[in-house]
């Protein structure tokens, strides 16, 4: 559990009201990684979302760089819920702490939240217009 005074630091979460904030923060977790940590790798089954709280990471897909993430970003929506697997690489440029959500817990808020659902196929379309439609 991360606690929710955390999660409105960080603009993915700071537009859902307190109460929300507090059931997402049950079950969320932190993970704090070091640098050159490899969180992702495209082509890999998809079973986590990632809300950047620190740290830079680095985004390639098919060997290019495509993309740099800092505090506030967030990756992982795309293979939970369009694809399955993972569409990018995701790599950390320094020691990061990330908030994260398992498929499960994932899809728990998904549920109880359609908010979430409803920003983060947002951000599906705007990542991936046509596969999103």
């Amino acid at each position: 559990m991360v606690s929710p005074d955390r999660l409105v630091a960080l603009d993915f979460f700071n537009a859902f009201p307190e109460a929300e904030r507090a059931t997402i923060a049950e079950y969320a977790e932190e993970v704090d990684v070091p640098s050159g940590t490899t969180l992702v790798s495209e082509g890999e089954y998809a079973y986590q979302f990632f809300v950047i709280e620190h740290g830079q990471a680095e985004v390639s897909a098919n060997g290019e760089r495509i993309a740099e993430l800092g505090p506030g970003d967030f990756f992982g929506e795309v293979g939970l819920m369009l694809t399955g697997v993972r569409t990018a690489t995701v790599k950390a440029l320094s020691p990061m702490t990330l908030i994260t959500l398992f498929q499960q817990n994932f899809r728990i808020c998904e549920q109880t939240y359609p908010e979430i659902a409803d920003r983060l196929r947002t951000a599906v379309a705007d990542r991936f217009p046509i596969r999103a439609r």
